[in-house]
């Protein structure tokens, strides 16, 4: 029997988030009431109900003193106006997620724009969204539907549409109504807003359950996403089941199931999914009794038990030396514990990690009655305690801290709980080869891998924890990300044809043409890996996960400048930057020249540009014309000449009455 748990499993950002809200509230001691069901997922629910938490149907139902808070579906606009005109204290936990939507409708609704929403119309993340429209909506689940709403409604295809899906509508069935959707109108506006996150889910179950005998998925049974991937799982899996919790396992279909896989929707708390882990486990062991093999430090710890009932006892610390730590454990026996077995850090001393009046822990090594001295560990017993821990977190894939303790070769070995945990170079970093020296001494997080009882050896990954914060931070970023929003980023690397910058655990790319307004040959020549720069957003591909940045400013545009000051008329000093037949090129100001024609270069005929001028020559001249739209400008010498000649036949003339 094998047993493999989907990845994407569990809480998702914005139900994680939601639950967070609420526990904070309720951490902080106040009284909290939920709009509707916090999630779909009813032992949650109770727990939450058992720390206080009330539902109400609506805000006219909030109690004075409480604070309200909206479950991650969202809710419509009159709802939150009805919330402000009570005056009721509120914390909106509405997904990041469902927000984009909203905004989406709101604004294409008041344009005129019908809407279209892909979704089920009863569920309250779908009322929310027609909450936000202002114009005609229809909602519509599948292809067949889309077809109904085109009949049924006179004269749709001649509206203007602007369609949106709910984000957990079933991406398979999407993909089918989007088909069908451009085909009857091409026009649409169409915005993808499944989250990313159910996207995930969805395509690791269809893969999980295409390749399993048997398939749990885990959740409420009135959560949509939940319900959405069973039916997934249903598609490529026969035994599929779909449980809340761990008394409704099917407990003789999974005896002599082969594979077994496990998924969980959004709304599906790790306490649960563990449960059935762990209910699952039991029942393998038991039809499958096995014994490993025994280690050395658990048979050591077994002899110690002819010295005290467990082999432990309880000591006070009475004195402390570099070398050892005195302590009294209520004997005639002096208690000892040699710094080696005080502390798994080699390079810790004895008063930094204990004072006297410290109560300790500790395992018996060896009595010495002719000396009147017990030899006790510290060590020995949390690392026991320590190892017991790292089993735990690997069981429940959480993340554990410790300190970088060495640099080996092949990786690093942080302690944590007193045990050392092997980390990979290829898992110490975020992306591989760079460098692991920064690591030293530092307390780093990370996930355990791998561990091997018998020699209590354990893997650890920090790499794992990078890519989920890095992962969240992504949701959180596509969740609001628009064209045209400024971010203060970090230039994380440089290539040919642009720099890459990080915006907040994300990378968008500054292509080199919108590095500068003047021709550049490298990125570097205008920004440095390491820089902090500000950028907006040119474009965005969610599904590609491409973001285009942009850096130059409009204030910065040479023609900007031009426009506003040198306008046609303007006599300015210009260099010489090119010669041709038919005239010379004048560099203005960086980034933008002007042509003097050979017929505007003097009043006498000049046969060639170069007769009269070279490369790098300063000249005055004077703008007589610009045309914005081509790009180009006429520049005059001659103008010049012609403006002073009758200032100084004026001259002349004066000269000559006196």
């Amino acid at each position: 029997m094998e047993i493999k748990v989907a990845k994407t499993a569990g809480f998702c950002f914005g139900v994680s988030r939601a639950i967070d809200i609420v526990e904070k509230l309720v951490a902080e001691g106040k009284r909290v009431c939920t709009l509707g069901a916090i999630i779909h997922n009813p032992q949650k629910v109770r727990e939450l109900e058992e720390k206080g938490v009330r539902i109400v149907d609506s805000p006219d139902e909030v109690k004075s003193g409480e604070t309200l808070v909206i479950r991650s579906h969202g809710v419509a606009a009159s709802v939150t106006d009805r919330i402000k005109e009570l005056g009721v204290s509120c914390s909106d936990a509405t997904c990041p997620f469902v927000l984009k939507i909203h905004r989406i409708v709101a604004e294409h609704s008041k344009n005129g724009d019908t809407i279209l929403i892909a979704g089920d119309k009863d569920h309250p993340e779908v009322q929310g969204i027609i909450g936000h429209c202002f114009s005609e909506c229809h909602t519509f689940m599948n292809c067949d539907e889309l077809d109904k709403l085109f009949e049924d409604v006179p004269n749709l295809r001649q509206k203007p549409v602007c369609a949106v899906v709910q984000t957990t509508f079933d991406r398979t069935e999407w993909k089918k109504t989007l088909k069908k959707l451009q085909k009857l109108y091409t026009n649409a506006k169409i915005f993808d807003t499944i989250c990313s996150a159910t996207s995930d889910r969805q395509s690791e179950a269809e893969i999980l359950a295409s390749e399993s005998d048997l398939m749990l998925v885990i959740g409420g049974k009135h959560s949509s996403n939940t319900n959405k991937l069973y039916h997934i799982c249903k598609s490529k899996c026969d035994k599929t089941y779909l449980i809340e919790s761990a008394p409704e396992l099917p407990m003789d279909a999974l005896r002599t199931a082969g594979q077994i896989g496990i998924t969980a929707g959004a709304s599906t708390p790790a306490s649960i999914i563990k449960e059935v882990l762990v209910t699952m486990t039991e029942e393998i062991k038991n039809t499958l009794e096995s014994e490993a093999e025994p280690n050395f430090e658990d048979l050591l710890e077994e002899s110690f038990k002819n010295y005290n009932t467990d082999g432990r006892v309880t000591g006070v610390v009475v004195g402390i030396t570099p070398t050892e730590v005195r302590v009294d454990v209520g004997r005639k026996q002096t208690g000892i514990i040699p710094l080696s077995e005080l502390s798994n850090d080699p390079t810790a001393k004895a008063e930094d990690l204990v004072k006297v009046g410290d109560e300790l822990n500790l395992i018996i090594m060896k009595t010495n009655d002719q000396e009147g001295t017990i030899l006790l560990s510290k060590r020995l017993l949390d690392a026991q305690k320590g190892w017991d821990e790292i089993v735990k977190a690997e069981e429940e894939k959480t993340v554990v801290t410790g300190v970088v303790t060495e640099i080996v070769k092949g990786g690093v070995i942080a302690v944590s709980n007193g045990v050392k945990v092997f980390i990979p170079a290829s898992l110490a970093t975020a992306t591989r080869g760079e460098s692991l020296d920064g690591l030293l001494k530092q307390e780093v997080s990370f996930r355990i891998i791998e561990t091997t009882r018998q020699r209590k050896r354990a893997v650890g990954s920090i790499r794992s924890v990078l890519s989920d914060e890095r992962k969240q931070k992504a949701e959180a970023f596509w969740a609001d990300a628009e064209v045209g929003k400024k971010y203060t980023g970090t230039v994380k690397s440089l290539t040919s044809y642009g720099a890459f910058v990080d915006i907040g655990g994300i990378d968008g790319m500054v292509h080199i043409s919108e590095l500068s307004w003047n021709r550049i040959k490298h990125p570097s020549e205008v920004v440095n890996v390491g820089d902090t720069i500000e950028v907006y957003i040119k474009a965005l591909d969610q599904e590609k996960g491409k973001i285009s940045l942009g850096y130059r400013k409009d204030e910065d545009n040479p023609w900007e400048i031009l426009k506003n000051q040198y306008p046609v008329g303007t006599e300015c000093e210009v260099e010489i930057v090119g010669l041709t037949q038919f005239g010379a090129f004048a560099r203005i100001i960086p980034g933008i020249d002007g042509l003097i024609h050979v017929s505007q270069i003097s009043n006498e005929r000049v046969e060639k540009p170069q007769d009269v001028l070279s490369v790098g020559q300063k000249v005055n001249v004077k703008i007589t014309a610009i045309d914005f739209d081509a790009k180009r400008i006429s520049l005059s010498m001659k103008a010049l000449l012609a403006d002073e000649a009758p200032a100084e036949e004026a001259a002349e003339t004066e000269e000559a009455a006196e």
